[in-house]
């Protein structure tokens, strides 16, 4: 820090968690930077960034203490996880059937069984769900990346992605999606929009790729079967799917006059990735939306927040599944739908960011799923 105050004017040190930040203002005649303060910044022990457009406000943040990834934890979750959506993936395409029972407790013995057969080499069964479960773990993963590596650009504390496994007696994609945690407070709205877009642009480019894919390979079906146009079969029933904006656009334009569609195992794992996409996007406390949202707006998240819970509530009288994503929205929230601030709250996001954030908001707009299950 020494070798950098003769270029500042002013400056504060705040100790959050187990990082130390610098906020400072850069003496007018240092800014562009001159080379001597480039110099000087990049023999910084740390990360470091512009606060503000014009370059006069620098942020410096070094690491006091670093925890150990948990490499084993996260390995052998990513591990079960793959093997319960390779699961979810031969029961989609007819080749495997979990099921022992029915009931919560047939539905535990299945569970049960289902890991014991795999150790006892029922494996085999499992592969023909690699079409499924590759493209939509890798959708996870690039999205949580996409999150992880923001972070570590602006020296959050960021741990590795923890995936969450559910055997297929459960779950019909074998996991609950993926996060990661963020154990250091974020200093600004730059940093908070940068970590909360990161990861949807990340994974809506490889969910759209899977997808195209995944719509070229599905079968065409002549007649309307149901109340949407596209489906998928678990055990010989029809799952309808709901459609985004995007999702119908695709399928117009690839499956031309097509009046139903069965999916795919890889259109299955995109339809899935632009879902989560979706759903990670809505506007309410600790998502990416709310993120992004209160990056822009600040405290006025709030009123978007009561808005959008109010058109959930709305939605959920044709499609349940909202009630769920509302308690898991208070329950993320700790009982509220609106965004904690940030460190340094009165600092607005730089004009260079805005265009970023309604990218965000557009993301939305194109992957939400007002009736995922019709």
């Amino acid at each position: 820090m020494d070798n950098l105050k003769p270029f500042l004017s002013a400056w504060r040190v705040v100790r959050a968690g187990n990082r130390e930040i610098v906020d400072g203002l850069v003496r007018p005649e240092s800014r562009g930077p001159t080379r001597d303060l480039a110099l000087a910044l990049g023999r910084w022990p740390g990360r470091w960034y512009w606060g503000d457009g014009d370059k006069s406000r620098v942020v410096l943040v070094r690491v006091v203490h670093e925890p150990r990834a948990r490499w084993a934890l996260h390995v052998t979750l990513f591990i079960l996880t793959l093997l319960c959506s390779m699961g979810a993936g031969a029961v989609l395409l007819g080749g495997w059937n979990p099921d022992s029972g029915s009931g919560l407790i047939g539905s535990l013995l299945a569970a049960g069984q289902y890991f014991v057969g795999i150790g006892l080499g029922d494996w085999r069964e499992l592969l023909p769900g690699w079409a499924f479960a590759v493209p939509l773990l890798a959708i996870l993963l690039v999205h949580e990346l996409g999150h992880y590596l923001a972070a570590r650009r602006y020296g959050i504390d960021a741990s590795l992605p923890f995936f969450l496994p559910v055997p297929p007696t459960f779950s019909p994609i074998g996991s609950l999606g993926a996060f990661i945690r963020i154990r250091s407070p974020v200093v600004d709205r730059m940093q908070l929009l940068d970590v909360g877009v990161a990861g949807p642009l990340a994974g809506f480019v490889l969910a759209l790729l899977v997808l195209v894919w995944g719509y070229s390979i599905s079968e065409r079906i002549p007649v309307v079967l149901g109340s949407a146009p596209s489906y998928v079969a678990f055990s010989g029933y029809r799952v309808f799917l709901g459609e985004s904006l995007l999702t119908g656009w695709l399928r117009d334009i690839i499956l031309p006059g097509t009046e139903a569609v069965h999916l795919s195992a890889p259109a299955f794992a995109g339809w899935v990735g632009m879902f989560v996409t979706g759903l990670n996007l809505i506007p309410l406390s600790q998502f990416d939306g709310g993120h992004i949202v209160y990056a822009m707006l600040g405290r006025r998240q709030r009123w978007v927040a009561y808005a959008m819970v109010v058109a959930l509530v709305w939605l959920a009288q044709r499609s349940g599944v909202w009630y769920l994503w509302l308690a898991l929205a208070f329950l993320v929230g700790r009982g509220k739908v609106m965004h904690p601030p940030v460190l340094i709250e009165r600092r607005s996001l730089p004009r260079s960011r805005w265009l970023l954030g309604m990218g965000g908001v557009f993301l939305f707009v194109l992957t939400f799923v007002p009736r995922p299950f019709p």
